[in-house]
């Protein structure tokens, strides 16, 4: 299935029912008084977070969604049946913005999570309801009120706790394929990943953690060059991001000291919060070195970078350090990013 993570959709709640203009009539009972009953309310429409759901493509075909319109009131003080709300799943992870306004109306960021977009409009008033003292046969009723309207953009943003960084061909896909059991496409060619792909990482029983890879950036993806701008979203929810570095990059190709400088611009341009966002630097391929060159050429990269944080050694195609950087990143992930509390079960 193709990955589609943005797509827009009309919503419309049901209208209200209208009140019913009615009198009583009976034999014998020439002056029954008035009887119409209320409509139905309108049904709303809500929006639900469920897994198993990874894309936003069913809203590529299904662009507008409506919900039930109550029934208008009849005779004999009857009540027109209220509207069906209307439940429209999404992704665990997506965001709901009003497109006219951008305001975010819900982010559904749980699953089971319900969040009301569009309001069912409220029942009309039959004439009984006024009936009076003094006014023994109304004739009045009032509409049912229109339900709202409106246009939304969902945008789908991938939950991981883990991504990943680099330029293409730093080895992401293949990280990722080394320690869970997701397989994206590996090639030797850049931009072999046109779309993110999540993998879950088992430590131990009961101990795992999801990596989101991404396509790789270029110089200016901040400004829409390349693959990856479109795709830097899915790394805001993430708590630690892991920046991958060839470290013996094939003839032609950028330094690694400038391409990791690059990265961490197009990060910076991108978003201050995902520039000061947890970052360790993950030192790849070091099975295209010599033992004895290996060491070389990583402090040369770590002194060209003054870098100070956490930083691993690994070799993803032969699984060199990924056992050891997958428990250092549960470790991390328990003891110190702990995930804050989540959001109410229901947005109204």
């Amino acid at each position: 299935m193709k990955f589609v993570d943005e797509a827009t959709i009309q919503v419309a709640a049901g209208n209200g029912g209208n009140g019913c203009l009615s009198f009583r009539r009976e034999k014998f009972i020439p002056r029954g008084g008035p009887d119409g009953g209320d409509g139905g309310d309108g049904g709303s429409v809500y929006f639900q977070a469920e897994e198993g759901l990874n894309t936003l493509v069913d809203f590529r075909h299904q662009r507008r969604v409506r919900a039930e319109r109550g029934e208008d009131g009849r005779g004999r003080l009857c009540t027109g049946k209220s509207g069906a709300d209307l439940t429209v799943r999404v992704p665990v992870g997506t965001l709901v913005y009003d497109r006219e306004t951008e305001e975010l109306i819900g982010d559904l960021s749980h699953r089971g999570q319900r969040l009301l977009v569009a309001r069912g409009g409220s029942h009309g008033l039959g004439n009984a309801r006024f009936k009076s003292s003094t006014n023994r046969a109304p004739r009045q009723t009032t509409p049912g009120k229109p339900g709202e309207e409106r246009e939304l953009r969902l945008e789908l943003r991938v939950l991981a706790d883990v991504g990943l960084l680099g330029l293409p061909n730093a080895g992401k896909s293949t990280f990722i394929r080394a320690v869970s059991a997701a397989r994206p496409r590996v090639a030797d060619y850049p931009f072999t990943t046109l779309y993110p792909h999540l993998g879950v990482v088992s430590v131990a029983p009961g101990r795992s953690f999801v990596v989101a890879d991404i396509p790789g950036l270029i110089a200016g993806a901040a400004g829409g060059a390349g693959l990856g701008v479109r795709f830097l979203k899915h790394l805001s929810r993430t708590r630690l991001l892991l920046h991958l570095v060839d470290v013996a990059p094939s003839e032609g190709s950028a330094d690694p000291v400038e391409a990791a400088r690059a990265v961490v611009r197009e990060l910076e341009q991108y978003s201050a919060d995902l520039g000061a966002r947890p970052r360790w630097l993950i030192l790849n391929k070091l099975d295209l070195l010599e033992p004895a060159a290996r060491d070389q050429a990583c402090e040369r990269i770590l002194g060209g970078l003054d870098w100070q944080g956490p930083v691993h050694r690994i070799s993803a195609i032969t699984g060199e350090g990924c056992r050891e950087l997958s428990s250092a990143i549960m470790h991390y992930l328990e003891t110190v990013a702990r995930p804050s509390e989540g959001a109410s079960e229901e947005n109204d």
